[in-house]
Order: structure tokens, then C-alpha cells, then sequence
């Protein structure tokens, strides 16, 4: 699989084809980060709290929108806001798995509005390809109303423990993601992909690697979560790092952001001979 992860953020976003990534890679460059804040909050007001106050420090918001227990008007528009006034990406971590004609009503039209508001959602391809098809039908659609500004990441590894996303499954996911360019923008994955990747790469080929497991002050949590640093990730491919516990758990989570930015940042710039 092809990254140009040895180029800047600023000349990543003038080759790549696809508009959000074209955004993502200018707010990163912009901002001066390529953090993103796991949010798994319960509530509206925690989750819209811990927006605006760590906002102005992250690329990309992630939330687990499943998980809020009174999700509702206030909760999507309150999202959308604030994703205008800090200028970041919204990522929904709801790792879609069913069949295409069940995951596109979860997508766009069902109870949680997930296309309205969430710019990036991810997915896994346990179940085969028709997953990725459906999802690309719905935002390649004439009619879908956020054309070009969402896009989708294939989970292609996990952070946790014994997890059997690697091999083989990896691989399929990277073939999947080649098939539709204009909607599976990238991976989620532990690592850069380039050694996993096989066959013929068109030279245009840019994926975006997210990196989960990010934690400064851990290297686990007892349920078999795996941690690395911002720093640790970047050197292994990371694009763009999610953290959530280390930050918004600590005494000062603002504090926390501006350490963790820094970290990865700073790996950023060394990995691209920026410094």
C-alpha cells in the first residue's frame, strides 16, 4: 500500500484527490496536529465540554455516539458547531460490520443521523466487500447531500490483545480500500501498511493511517488494550494519533492535549525531515 508519509502535511493535500483528505491534511498543517481525542463520554454536555475545551489543539474529534445516553438535536448540532468554530474533523468510532443493505440505513437515515454530522466513519470488512459497496453507493449517490465531504476508514488492525485483525484480513482490507478511492480514504491500523500491501500501486495512491492505543502514561489497561506513544506511533506510520483516556481523564485535560500535540507533532516533523 502506498502512503506518501515522507511528504508535509501541505504537500500531501495538494496531490490527494479527495477533499476531505485535502481538509484533514490542511487543518493538521494549519493547526500544527495530527491528534485526535477519543471522546467516549456519556452524556451531551461531557462530550460537547471536552470539544470545545480540547478543540482548539486536535485534528479530528472521535466519538462513540452509541454510548450517549440522552443523544439528540442538541447533541448533532452541538457537534457540528464546534466543529466549525475549532476546525476539526468529526469521526464516528461506530466500526459498521452488517450487511450493505443494513449498514447503509444505519449510515444515512437512521436514528443516530450519522451521515449528517460525522465526516468520518469507520468500518470493518468481516463480513465481505458488499459492506464497502453499499457505503460507497450512499455517499457516491447524486443525491446524497454531503457529497465529497465524507469518507470512510477501514479498520485493518487493532490495539487490543489477541486481536485476529492481521495477515491475511489486513491485506483484504487494503484490496477492498483500492477498489473505491472516492470513499475508503484510509485504515486504521497499529502500523504503515506499505510491507502488507501487495500487487501494482497506482502512483496516485494515498491512504491515511489512524492509529488507536495512544497513551503517554500506560502501556495497557487490564481488558488487553495496548498503549503507545504519539511519538511511537508516528515513527511506525501514523498519520494522525487517538488518544482518549490519558487526556481527557487527566487533572488537566487541556494541559494533557498540548503534551500529547507536541509529541506527535514534533515525530511528525522529524519523519519528514521538516526540523
Amino acid at each position: 500500500m502506498a502512503s506518501k508519509s515522507n511528504l508535509t502535511c501541505a504537500q500531501r493535500s495538494k496531490l490527494h484527490q479527495h477533499p476531505l483528505v485535502k481538509r484533514l491534511f490542511d487543518i493538521a498543517e494549519s493547526k500544527q496536529t495530527n491528534l485526535v481525542i477519543s471522546a467516549d463520554l456519556t452524556d451531551t454536555r461531557s462530550l460537547l465540554k471536552c470539544a470545545d475545551e480540547l478543540g482548539p489543539y486536535i485534528a479530528v474529534f472521535k466519538t462513540h455516539i452509541d454510548v450517549v445516553s440522552d443523544f439528540g438535536d442538541d447533541t448533532v448540532q452541538g457537534l457540528k458547531e464546534l466543529s466549525q468554530k475549532h476546525n476539526f474533523v468529526i469521526f464516528e468510532d461506530r466500526k459498521l460490520v452488517d450487511i450493505g443493505n443494513t449498514v447503509q440505513k444505519q449510515y444515512h437515515g437512521g436514528s443516530l443521523r450519522i451521515s449528517e454530522w460525522a465526516h468520518i466513519v469507520n468500518l470493518s470488512v468481516l463480513g465481505g466487500d458488499g459492506i464497502v459497496d453499499a457505503l460507497a453507493q450512499t455517499i457516491e449517490d447524486p443525491s446524497f447531500p454531503y457529497r465529497n465531504e465524507r469518507g470512510f476508514l477501514i479498520l485493518a488492525e487493532m490495539t487490543s490483545k489477541g486481536s485476529l485483525a492481521t495477515g491475511s484480513y489486513t491485506q483484504k482490507c487494503i484490496e477492498m480500500a483500492r477498489k473505491s478511492p472516492n470513499s475508503m480514504i484510509g485504515f486504521v491500523a497499529t502500523q504503515a501498511l506499505s510491507e502488507t500491501a501487495t500487487g501494482d500501486v497506482p502512483s496516485s495512491e494515498d491512504f491515511v493511517i489512524f492509529t488507536t492505543g495512544i497513551n503517554m502514561t500506560s502501556k495497557g489497561d487490564k481488558l488487553g488494550q495496548q498503549y503507545q506513544t504519539p511519538a511511537e506511533a508516528v515513527q511506525r506510520g501514523a498519520d494522525f494519533v487517538i488518544a482518549g483516556r490519558g487526556i481527557y481523564g487527566a487533572t488537566d485535560p487541556v494541559d494533557a492535549a498540548k503534551t500529547y500535540r507536541d509529541n506527535g507533532w514534533d515525530a511528525y516533523l522529524k519523519r519528514t525531515k521538516s526540523t
